[in-house]
């Protein structure tokens, strides 16, 4: 999991890094809301903390901004406050969830965990749909049409993520942290399963679904009716 913590009290945000590196998951900080606003347009997180008391930017109007942008990455709370308008004002602004400081790490760890199962569709649902592909969790198949192709873990992993991305671009970054992680592989690995799964799913076919977006990334595009 990728996560984006934006908390301007430094000692607050040290405990929350540690915690979670230890965890190992991904983090970047920001210590103010204009940069907190900056760095989740820019890039793809799977959840974000978001303190509301926050220099430049308060959380509140950072989490608005970030949803008139058309940012969908699941939103969490930290605030001192606990009235319940105060609550109900930060589920108002976008936010997708409230956790009021002091808290307990593991907590927060539970919470951001079901968000981020719930955007991804890991609790509802058992497969995922993008045009005329479906792509089945339990049986890790991929079908299209009439055919289902058999994935191994990693040629899953890469297209589920294409998926839950279409069809706005997965970045290779993102598609090399979901795979490998940490251990990042040399750079023609990932361009050796992409060609894999080009030559099940799209070299039979008419229309290719994958697309590469040069030095950015892969996109799954919409087949024509």
């Amino acid at each position: 999991m990728k996560i984006l913590l934006v908390e301007d009290h430094q000692e607050i945000a040290g405990v929350i890094f540690d915690f979670f590196e230890l965890k190992g998951f991904q983090l970047d900080y920001a210590r103010d809301g204009k940069q907190g606003f900056e760095l989740a347009c820019q890039n793809h997180y799977d959840v974000i903390i978001l303190d509301i008391m926050l220099p430049h930017l308060d959380g509140l109007s950072a989490c608005k901004k970030l949803r008139a942008q058309g940012v969908d990455t699941p939103v969490l709370m930290l605030t001192a406050r606990d009235n319940n308008n105060d609550i109900i004002d930060g589920f108002e602004h976008g936010a997708d969830d409230y956790l009021i400081k002091p808290f307990d790490l593991n907590i927060l760890a539970a919470r951001l965990s079901a968000l981020h199962k719930r955007n991804t569709g890991e609790i509802a649902k058992k497969s995922l749909t993008f045009s005329k592909l479906t792509l089945d969790f339990t049986n890790r198949t991929l079908a299209r049409n009439e055919c289902e192709f058999q994935l191994n873990q990693t040629l899953f992993t890469i297209m589920k993520t294409l998926m839950l991305r279409a069809p706005e671009i997965a970045t290779r970054e993102e598609i090399l942290n979901q795979v490998w992680q940490d251990d990042v592989p040399e750079e023609d690995l990932l361009r050796h399963h992409i060609y894999q799964l080009r030559s099940q799913i799209d070299k039979p076919f008419k229309h290719g679904y994958i697309r590469t977006i040069p030095k950015v990334g892969y996109q799954l595009t919409l087949e024509p009716n």
